[in-house]
């Protein structure tokens, strides 16, 4: 896979030393069981896999590059690079400015950019209308494109079942910028609609059984389904395609219940089922799957308790700790600033969507153990500080220097 160039400052020494010490052990990726970094009276797993992905490290090269080869440019990004507090405060403190929020929002008026501007695609991709009227403005978007392969994967699978006349279902969170992507680009090509959860497609499947009026569909999913979308004939052929920072057995299993829903209403089997249902197996993301797969793995160690390091934003990080909170007591952090003591933790909670302060967060035994990981835009750096964070508050029986010289 393509070797990027980022700053030396979002790598860190030893998680570098422990990813190729596990990558040469394991290249064919089967084994998700963590690696240990014995302190003594501090013991903590890391996840097989975490930290930047290949669409993330992308990114970042381009923008990095693009600053450094346009001195003296205007240089905006349409939204956020990636959903990275401290990425995005590195591009912002290099004189890059943000168009839009996350939720698409104007922060600059587009009025105010011209064809003398360079504006950057973040990660995540755009829509088709943005795309056009950057292009109509004069601005380059296919040189300044940071959108990630495996978004456009998705899109490219989305145009292939859409000429054969399925309508495309997408599993996402309705407001993501990457869902309002694939959405616009699965939208131009064929009837569409987005659905968040399993609650959603069961709704949804009411629609295909006839269990619900047609003429309910327009309110329940209003502003998620494509111009014309007619609820009456447009199940009739079905595709399920996924924001790729999903949680792949839920869109896994949205996509078999809606197959199921199918093969019932149309008594199909495995012969004649493709002529209603299109296989997107192959849509979900490699480093979700990989990073998912590795926190079912870190997850088979007990432990006293976990920490997930993100952006709060970010949907694959928020995943992780949805499957940590399952097990043991989570903390998801941004960084090691929210540590503030060793009693003292300042988390983001998922479920109110606050940051809140938690005491005595450590308990007091020894050996404690800790599972940790990251989200595929969080720096290995910002993961290693943490580790040291809580490091420092031991009397540890070996250095972070003697652990790494184990992995070298």
């Amino acid at each position: 896979m393509k070797q990027f160039t980022i700053p030396f400052t979002y790598r860190s020494e030893l998680i570098t030393a422990i990813k190729n010490k596990r990558k040469q052990g394991d290249k064919l990726k089967k084994d998700f069981t963590p690696t240990l970094l014995d302190f003594g009276p501090l013991r903590i797993y890391l996840a097989r896999h975490f930290g930047f992905c290949y669409g993330v490290e992308n990114a970042i090269e381009i923008a990095f590059r693009t600053v450094d080869e346009n001195p003296g440019k205007r240089i905006f990004l349409l939204s956020e690079m990636i959903h990275n507090p401290q990425v995005n405060a590195d591009l912002l403190a290099m004189g890059i400015r943000f168009l839009q929020d996350t939720k698409g929002k104007e922060l600059i008026p587009l009025d105010s950019i011209s064809g003398e501007d360079i504006v950057l695609i973040p990660a995540f991709g755009t829509t088709l209308a943005m795309e056009k009227l950057l292009n109509d403005k004069g601005i380059q978007t296919e040189k300044y494109n940071t959108t990630c392969p495996f978004v456009e994967k998705v899109w490219n699978r989305s145009q292939q079942i859409a000429q054969k006349n399925y309508t495309v279902i997408v599993h996402g969170k309705p407001t993501h910028e990457e869902t309002r992507a694939t959405f616009s680009h699965a939208a131009d090509q064929t009837a569409s609609v987005v659905i968040n959860d399993m609650n959603e497609a069961i709704e949804l499947s009411k629609y295909i059984t006839g269990e619900k009026p047609v003429e309910q569909f327009n309110t329940e999913f209003s502003g998620r389904y494509s111009p014309g979308f007619d609820a009456a004939k447009d199940f009739e052929k079905i595709g399920v395609v996924n924001q790729t920072t999903m949680l792949a057995s839920d869109t896994q299993g949205i996509a078999d219940f809606l197959k199921q829903v199918m093969i019932k209403k149309y008594q199909l089997n495995s012969e004649n089922l493709h002529e209603r249902f299109a296989d997107t197996r192959d849509t979900l993301c490699y480093a979700t799957n990989d990073n998912q797969s590795a926190v079912y793995g870190l997850l088979q160690q007990p432990a006293d308790l976990a920490i997930v390091v993100g952006g709060y934003n970010s949907s694959n990080t928020s995943h992780l700790v949805e499957l940590c909170e399952e097990k043991l007591p989570t903390y998801f952090i941004t960084d090691a600033s929210k540590i503030e003591s060793k009693e003292t933790i300042r988390h983001f909670d998922l479920h109110t969507h606050e940051e809140k302060i938690s005491h005595n967060f450590l308990p007091a035994k020894k050996p404690l153990t800790i599972l940790m990981t990251s989200g595929a835009s969080c720096p290995d750096a910002v993961v290693e500080k943490v580790i040291d964070k809580i490091a420092g508050f031991f009397e540890v029986e070996k250095g972070k220097e003697e652990l790494q010289d184990m992995f070298v």
